[in-house]
């Protein structure tokens, strides 16, 4: 039964683990800072997409405010703007035909896992870790998910080939892989340019489609920006998926799909794959919100469709928040410290979080210890398919502040100690 699934749990442990421990200081979700979200400026551009397009469409500001108040479009009205958006922050040519408006990018998800799998036959492969909001859906419509090993590289490709190979041997089709290239979740790794161009090769030459979720690539620290593989991609392969959760605020719930790419359609021709999956958001929403879609029209035409640059502010905290916590770490467990050598963490570039290895394992009964002790932190094994990762836990940086995480850290070095001594 779906209701069992085990993904499940871990979803609402994420959403509700601090209500569970309100006095613990918790490093478990990947929550924007709240503190950036002037939802009253944002709620006033609004009135700027309304002036805009009014005018574009030789409309009353009346005609236009009735139409945000019906059913719309079920691709969305956002399109437009977001191909806009798109060729200026991610060199991503394409044109509003190619975009779904989606009720945050969750439904992206599932529109490709309804729309494109048969889970008689179709299998997706999947970093591993990896967001659990499509590995657990795949379970819950009872299609096959195959884990691919990740690392600091990315994806282990030479193991993405072999289990292409081997899915085709039994007589499956390797249908799609997931991957989050820029400081994915929950590593927090991002993907070399080569590695980019080795995976598109691969899914070129055995007819697979890439799911390009890119939700944390505006957040870069260091270094120039890494082309997305949709910018790269040559072939039609590679279907992005973005949202407006941590670049504005999460409540808005609106993501977006985004495919130049046709498929065949029951008479044998060639339609839109965008086209396609209408019919499927047709059923499962109906249409996103048009009023929360103008008010992010809105945010663009006011930022003149540079969304990474209006957002700096966002990025300078947040790389404020991760050396805090690199630099609290490493006061924490120093190198000539004897624990150094089997506490250890990760440097991501950019994103919400980072992996530290321990030496024990991290299960459910640790964290609740650990939570009792006054930190929150996540199992890396929540979010993975494949044994390997119980000595490894998730921390977020994103929603706390900086003092928040130098006694948070402290109280996780506290515990680590203690409980090393009692092993």
């Amino acid at each position: 039964m779906a209701l069992k699934e085990p993904s499940l749990c871990v979803m609402n442990f994420l959403n509700e683990v601090k209500l569970n421990y309100p006095t613990a200081i918790s490093f478990s979700a990947g929550r924007p800072a709240d503190q950036f979200f002037d939802l009253p400026g944002r709620l006033n551009k609004l009135d700027l997409y309304v002036a805009h397009e009014s005018k574009r469409l030789s409309q009353t500001e009346a005609q236009l405010l009735a139409q945000l108040g019906q059913y719309g479009r079920t691709n969305g009205i956002l399109g437009s703007h977001l191909a806009s958006m798109l060729a200026l922050d991610e060199d991503i040519k394409v044109n509003e035909q190619d975009i779904i408006v989606t009720t945050g990018c969750q439904e992206a998800m599932a529109l490709l896992l309804i729309g494109l799998f048969d889970p008689k036959t179709d299998v997706l492969l999947s970093a591993d870790p990896t967001y659990i909001g499509i590995t657990g859906l795949a379970d819950l419509l009872g299609i096959e998910v195959q884990g691919i090993d990740c690392n600091d590289q990315g994806l282990d490709l030479d193991m993405l080939e072999r289990s292409i190979i081997e899915i085709g041997e039994r007589g499956k089709i390797p249908r799609a892989v997931y991957v989050i290239p820029d400081f994915n979740n929950p590593l927090g790794s991002d993907m070399p340019v080569e590695s980019r161009r080795a995976l598109l090769a691969i899914a070129a030459a055995h007819d697979l489609w890439v799911f390009e979720d890119n939700p944390y690539g505006m957040f870069r620290f260091d270094g120039e920006p890494a082309p997305t593989l949709m910018s790269m991609d040559t072939e039609e392969c590679v279907i992005y998926l973005g949202t407006f959760s941590k670049t504005l605020f999460p409540s808005l719930r609106v993501g977006f799909l985004v495919s130049n790419a046709h498929i065949s359609d029951q008479e044998g021709g060639q339609v839109r794959l965008t086209e396609a999956l209408s019919k499927v958001k047709s059923l499962t929403t109906v249409n996103t919100s048009a009023i929360t879609q103008a008010m992010i029209a809105g945010v663009l035409i006011d930022s003149e469709y540079s969304l990474r640059k209006s957002i700096s502010p966002l990025v300078d905290h947040y790389r404020k928040n991760r050396d805090t916590m690199l630099s609290e770490l490493e006061a924490a467990f120093p190198k000539d410290d004897p624990l150094a050598e089997q506490v250890t963490w990760n440097r991501p570039h950019g994103g919400f979080f980072m992996t530290i290895n321990l030496p024990f394992p991290f299960d459910d009964q640790t964290l609740a210890d650990c939570a009792a002790e006054g930190v929150i932190v996540v199992p890396m094994a929540y979010f993975a398919k494949r044994p390997g990762r119980e000595r490894q836990i998730r921390l977020s940086f994103s929603s706390v502040t900086c003092e928040e995480i130098k006694e948070g850290i402290a109280k996780l070095a506290a515990f680590i100690r203690k409980r090393c001594l009692h092993k």
